[in-house]
């Protein structure tokens, strides 16, 4: 290992969660795996040729700068959705490029009915609706007023979507606000219709809806978390498998991150570990120097509490999580020296440290634990 830490990702592991994803979502639903925030963590240019390989052709990202990304990072052409922001100067390239977006306000609308008459080339758009979200979308009102001028300017327009985001499909505690979101979403692709406007893709589920709510599915949905191997929530795993014989988890976990010990030391009874006096050293001590930190992406809110695995045990994190470094408890781990492999996600013998076990020690999600991975930390396919 040249780097401090390395993140494996496994192909097959991808192979597995795509092909779950296809049988139960069915033919006839177009998946678009988002791959924002690099992937989840997992790296768009290692990523994106790996689904990309195993039969994804459509992909969503939050910005353009993510988008461009993806462009560069595909073997063959693919559907690049950018859901989120784009700059006004960078319409005309995202429009030339053949890059779909989302249209969530009158302004966008006119940046993109600018450029695309500039270009002479359509502008490929998402209509997004607000439907009860509160976050970005077009209302009733500014949706007739984009369908009015899209109508005008129909040969400068392809639309591609109508869509929607659900508010917290993860969890029951939102089934009524999902239902009239749901609700209030067909009432305004009504609107579209009595326009004889018929968008490629009706889309509103993410990886919980599409499967907590199959109505949700439409033509086609954004898998985000799932397709790295990872439920959206405890509730959502649960209900996929309450009518299932097998409770056996039908996804696989993609990344891996693993680093290796620098420095081993032996500490005396009544001396403090790192910085400040937050851990004092009970017993006779023998600690271990590993080259990882928040900089990186492992949170200092472990400090104290997280664990990793050397030698196939599980030792304790001690003392504050420092940039660059962590150091770990390795009194019991016999033969302990440099160069040892320290798994911080991932398996070690018939040891595990999950995504999970992060949320259960902290106050991070899944999510923010697989964001914050640094870019720097080299990624290998395995």
């Amino acid at each position: 290992m040249n780097s401090s830490s390395e993140i494996t990702l496994k192909e097959n592991a991808i192979i597995n969660n795509i092909r779950f994803l296809k049988k139960k979502l069915g033919p006839k639903v177009k998946i678009s795996t988002v791959v924002k925030a690099n992937a989840y963590g997992h790296g768009i240019e290692q990523i994106v040729p790996l689904f990309e390989k195993h039969g994804i052709d459509h992909f969503s990202v939050f910005d353009y700068g993510e988008a461009v990304r993806v462009y560069n990072s595909l073997v063959s052409p693919a559907s690049i959705m950018i859901m989120g922001w784009i700059c006004d100067d960078n319409m005309e390239e995202t429009i030339s490029k053949g890059l779909e977006f989302f249209v969530f306000n009158l302004d966008r609308l006119n940046v993109a009915l600018k450029a695309s008459k500039k270009l002479n080339i359509k502008a490929k758009i998402h209509l997004e609706a607000e439907t009860g979200m509160n976050r970005s979308g077009l209302d009733v009102r500014e949706l007739r007023e984009a369908i009015a001028l899209i109508v005008e300017n129909e040969e400068f327009f392809e639309i591609a979507g109508f869509c929607t985001h659900l508010a917290g499909s993860e969890s029951i505690s939102n089934h009524s606000r999902i239902q009239k979101q749901l609700s209030k979403y067909q009432k305004m692709l009504a609107i579209l219709t009595d326009n004889n406007i018929k968008p490629t893709y009706r889309h509103v589920a993410n990886s919980a809806a599409a499967f907590t709510y199959p109505k949700s599915r439409m033509d086609l949905v954004r898998i985000g978390i799932m397709q790295y191997g990872f439920w959206s929530s405890a509730e959502t795993f649960i209900s996929y498998l309450s009518n299932k014989r097998s409770k056996i988890n039908p996804l696989q976990r993609i990344l891996g991150w693993q680093s290796q010990i620098m420095a081993v030391k032996a500490v005396k009874v009544g001396e403090f570990v790192g910085y400040g006096n937050s851990y004092l050293a009970q017993t006779e001590t023998l600690t271990a120097l590993i080259p990882i930190g928040y900089s990186g992406g492992y949170s200092r809110s472990l400090s104290n509490k997280g664990r990793v695995l050397i030698g196939g045990m599980r030792c304790s994190v001690i003392g504050v999580v420092n940039m660059n470094m962590i150091m770990a408890d390795v009194t019991n781990v016999p033969n302990v020296e440099v160069g040892d492999e320290v798994v911080i996600i991932g398996k070690q013998g018939d040891l595990e440290i999950k995504v999970s076990a992060f949320s259960d020690i902290s106050d991070q999600l899944n999510y923010e634990v697989l964001a914050h991975l640094s870019e720097r930390i080299n990624r290998r396919m395995i």
